[in-house]
C-alpha cells in the first residue's frame, strides 16, 4: 500500500481527478446560471409559463356525435399569442376570416365606405343584400358582410358544384377549398355557399318562399328566444348545455357535421316533406345521421356552445320558409305544449 502511494502515477491520477471534479463543478454552475438567466427572461418577455391575467385557458371540448365517436381534443394549453411567432419565426400572414358577418350601418356610412372598409367589392356588397346601385342606406340597417369579393349562395335540388361554378364564373376548386369541402359532391340542398371571386349572372331567379301552416312546426327546443332574426333566417334559443333539441317536424336528416365549420360548431340540416329545411347550430351532441328519417319531437340532438357563441343556445334556421319562430318578441320563453 505505502509503495503505492509513493507511486507518481498515484500522484498524477489525484491530481486529474481533482481538475476533472473541479472542472464538472463550475460547467454545471455556468449552465445553471445560463438557465435561469433565459428562464426569467423569457417570463419577463413573453409570459409564457409565468401565472398572468393576459393568459389565455383553452380547455379541450368534448365533441361527441352520435353517442359513440369522441373528436380528437388536445390537453390544457396555457398560450400566449406570441407563443407561436416567436418559438417558430413563423412570417405566414393570419388565416383569412371566413365567416359571414352582420354589419349595422352607423351615421355617415355609404356602401362604397362599408365596401372599403371590409376589402369586398360595391358589387359584393350589392349582391348579398339584394341592392341596387341606386340604394339608399339607412343608420341602423343590418347588411351582410362576406368574407371575400363575391356571390352568396343557396344550393337548390339538383345542383352541381361544377354548374354553380360555370354560372357565376368561378373556380371549382377555390369554391371547394374557401367552403372547407370533403369535393365537389359534398353539398346539400339548402346549404349557404361563398363563391370566391363569383359574378352575379344577368338574370338570377329567386326561390318563393314556401307557404307553411302555425301547426306545421312546433318548438325545436324550450329556453327563452336571445335574439331576433339574424343571419340567416334564424332566431337563437338559449337555454342549459344538454337541454334537448328535436325535430320541429317529420323529414330526412341531410347533412351533419361536426368541428368548427366556420363557427357554426356541430350542425345539423333537416328537409322536411314540403320542401323546407331546418338547420340546427352549435349543438353538443347529435344523435341522428345523413339520410335518416325523423319524425316531429323526435330528440335529434343537445344545445350546447361548440363554434363562435358567448353561450350554450341553438341557432334556428328555417330555409324556403318564414321562420315561424319570429313572431315572437326577444325574452319570450318557448315551452312545449304552450303556444
Amino acid at each position: 500500500m505505502r509503495r503505492f502511494i509513493k507511486s507518481p502515477f498515484f500522484f498524477f491520477g489525484l491530481v486529474f481527478f481533482g481538475l476533472a471534479l473541479f472542472l464538472t463543478i463550475f460547467l454545471l454552475q455556468k449552465e445553471a446560471l445560463h438557465f435561469s438567466f433565459l428562464k426569467e427572461s423569457v417570463l419577463a418577455e413573453t409570459h409564457y409559463l409565468k401565472s398572468n391575467s393576459d393568459l389565455n385557458f383553452e380547455t379541450p371540448e368534448l365533441n361527441i356525435i352520435n353517442e359513440n365517436s369522441l373528436i380528437a381534443n388536445s390537453p390544457l394549453w396555457i398560450v400566449s399569442p406570441k407563443v407561436l411567432g416567436t418559438l417558430g419565426d413563423f412570417n405566414e400572414p393570419a388565416e383569412i376570416s371566413k365567416e359571414i358577418i352582420e354589419y349595422i350601418v352607423e351615421k355617415g356610412d355609404t356602401i362604397q365606405s362599408i365596401a372599403k372598409k371590409f376589402n369586398i367589392s360595391v358589387e359584393t356588397l350589392l349582391w348579398a343584400n339584394d341592392l341596387s346601385k341606386n340604394s339608399k342606406i339607412t343608420a341602423g340597417q343590418e347588411l351582410i358582410i362576406l368574407p371575400v369579393s363575391g356571390v352568396l349562395y343557396t344550393v337548390k335540388k339538383g345542383d352541381t358544384l361544377s354548374e354553380i361554378a360555370k354560372n357565376y364564373k368561378a373556380k371549382l376548386n377555390e369554391i371547394v377549398a374557401f367552403n372547407e369541402l370533403e369535393n365537389q359532391d359534398d353539398i346539400f340542398q339548402g346549404d349557404i355557399l361563398i363563391i370566391p371571386g363569383g359574378k352575379m349572372p344577368p338574370v338570377s331567379s329567386q326561390t318563393p318562399l314556401i307557404p307553411i301552416a302555425d301547426s306545421y312546426f312546433t318548438y325545436p327546443c324550450e329556453g327563452i328566444i336571445s335574439q331576433g332574426l339574424h343571419l340567416f333566417n334564424a332566431i337563437d334559443i338559449a337555454n342549459e348545455c344538454g337541454s334537448l333539441v328535436i325535430a320541429p317536424a317529420g323529414g330526412t336528416v341531410l347533412k351533419v357535421k361536426s368541428g368548427w365549420n366556420m363557427g357554426a360548431g356541430n350542425y345539423l340540416t333537416i328537409l322536411h316533406l314540403n320542401g323546407v329545411i331546418t338547420v340546427y347550430y352549435h349543438l353538443s351532441i347529435i344523435r341522428v345521421e345523413p339520410g335518416q328519417k325523423v319524425n316531429s319531437g323526435e330528440i335529434i340532438g343537445f344545445m350546447g356552445n361548440t363554434g363562435r357563441t358567448t353561450g350554450c343556445h341553438l341557432h334556428f334556421e328555417v330555409r324556403n320558409a318564414q321562420n315561424f319562430l319570429s313572431k315572437y318578441p326577444v325574452g319570450t320563453l318557448l315551452k312545449w305544449g304552450a303556444k
